[in-house]
């Protein structure tokens, strides 16, 4: 009796096979090292008499699929020469941390807010034979980055994709890399928000062959 009734037991026992290019409604709660992801981008550009040399690498985590989370480094190299005579140079370096969150509304839009901390060196070496004396200047200034931009396509489970954005430091620190500094004629200050435009790549970590958690 045992024996003739596994066969009718059996036929009751469904199995499912899960196409692996198939989202898993199933999500586990907590902390899930597939969720990591990193990347960020890189700077560089060259003109007559200066180069600009910078990278942005970023270490994050996906909440869910509408938002992602993290935190970045960054350092910017600026070299120029010719700047108020021939010959002279000038060379600053910008570097600091952040943090960020994004949320996706869309799986190809996102908007963006980041604080950062920037510190800043530089340093003037006048031409040779030239009696003007060598200078240094130093600052640090916080930054708060808000803005959107555009990716090739967060699909729901993924955090490897390509991206664009544009943002502006909305506290409008005078030492702020992130802003310009002019006078009026009567000498007053004047700060002008300058618009940040970055492209770069997320990297999801510990992910399967298909790219998905």
């Amino acid at each position: 009796m045992l024996l003739a009734g596994l066969p009718s037991r059996a036929q009751d026992d469904s199995i499912t096979v899960r196409n692996g290019n198939e989202i898993n409604p199933y999500q586990e709660k907590g902390f899930k090292k597939e969720r990591l992801f990193t990347g960020g981008g890189v700077t560089a550009s060259f003109y007559s008499g200066g180069t600009v040399l910078g990278v942005s690498p970023v270490l994050g985590y996906t909440f869910n699929r509408y938002f992602d989370g993290g935190i970045v480094l960054n350092y910017v190299y600026t070299g120029t020469r010719d700047v108020y005579e021939y010959n002279d140079k000038l060379r600053q370096h910008v570097y600091g941390p952040g943090v960020f969150a994004r949320a996706f509304p869309i799986d190809f839009l996102f908007v963006q807010a980041q604080f950062e901390e920037n510190f800043t060196s530089v340093r003037y070496t006048p031409a040779t034979n030239n009696n003007v004396n060598p200078g240094k200047y130093n600052a640090n200034a916080p930054s708060l980055l808000l803005g959107g931009g555009y990716s090739t396509g967060r699909a729901n489970g993924s955090s490897t994709f390509f991206y664009v954005s544009i943002m502006a430091d909305v506290l409008k620190n005078r030492n702020s890399p992130y802003v310009d500094v002019t006078y009026g004629p009567n000498g007053e200050e004047r700060i002008r928000i300058l618009p940040i435009v970055r492209a770069g790549i997320n990297v999801g970590l510990f992910q399967n062959r298909y790219g998905r958690y």
